[in-house]
């Protein structure tokens, strides 16, 4: 069964209240040619080992922190806080702290 996505001008709660965060998952919210928007939850201590997109890519921590290691440093990401990387950066994840993040991806040059 093929993942329903988000419709123009529909309202996705992406901090659900007494979620369970302890469980990783990925969920593609909308995609098009140009654009794709995806939910990420990511339990205390999970990783992302190092890899790139081609596109341009902003990090949106909405709860928890996660350490985004890129271009040679970490950077803490804690509540309300982005980063924004360049297409073909390479970078890693790790969750500091159960998290929840919007991550965006810019697919078209």
């Amino acid at each position: 069964m093929a993942l329903q996505h988000a419709t123009s001008g529909q309202v996705v709660a992406l901090r659900p209240a007494n979620e369970d965060v302890s469980q990783f998952s990925s969920i593609a919210i909308a995609k098009t040619e140009e654009l794709e928007l995806i939910r990420l939850v990511l339990p205390a201590g999970k990783s992302m080992p190092e890899h790139s997109v081609r596109g341009q890519v902003t990090l949106v921590c909405l709860s928890g922190a996660i350490a985004v290691e890129a271009h040679g440093h970490t950077a803490l990401l804690r509540d309300g806080d982005m980063l924004y990387l360049e297409g073909g950066a390479a970078h890693s994840l790790r969750a500091e702290h159960d998290s929840i993040a919007l991550l965006t991806i810019v697919l078209k040059d």
